[in-house]
């Protein structure tokens, strides 16, 4: 789904990955050597982890890494509006993904999504939302940002506990 994305779109490409010990174990040995040294492991670690109050070793652990496609740079690296872009990207691709392989309307929930979004980006998030027919819950407290929603979308003012129709 990310390679649907176009390559110079609003919401560039991303490439992502997984990296922790176990992922650097599974690519030099057989999965089932992994997982019996993983169970030791956790056999061996369980007066600790009660000690600790968690467990200290696993896939928690891992990290997930995300590089830029189009610049072949980590997103780590990245200026704080690409990262953003990189993963409303991230999860665009994802709403579409669980559409057509469900076969039902993916549900969106995004938290203040429209004020970290450029003009340029927000118009493209809204016309994307459009194109996956999802429905798409958006929170925001600069009305302003959504204006260009206004006849296609509902708007809900949220006020000490209630909800009504914004007028």
């Amino acid at each position: 789904m990310i390679d649907r994305l176009p390559g110079d779109g609003p919401f560039p490409q991303a490439d992502i990955g997984i990296s922790g010990e176990l992922e650097g174990e599974i690519g030099m040995l057989p999965a089932v050597d992994v997982e019996e040294r993983f169970r030791r492991a956790l056999a061996q670690g369980r007066d600790r982890d009660r000690t600790a109050g968690r467990t200290l070793d696993g896939p928690h652990r891992s990290d997930l890494v995300v590089r830029h496609r189009p610049k072949a740079m980590p997103a780590e690296l990245c200026s704080t509006g690409e990262q953003k872009a990189l993963l409303v990207g991230i999860v665009l691709s994802h709403a579409r993904l669980t559409g057509e392989m469900s076969g039902m309307t993916p549900i969106l929930l995004l938290d203040e999504i429209a004020a970290h979004l450029d003009g340029g980006r927000r118009a493209a998030l809204f016309s994307i939302l459009e194109e996956l027919n999802c429905q798409a819950f958006m929170t925001g407290t600069d009305a302003a940002l959504f204006d260009s929603l206004k006849g296609r979308a509902q708007f809900l003012t949220v006020d000490h506990g209630t909800v009504r129709p914004t007028t």
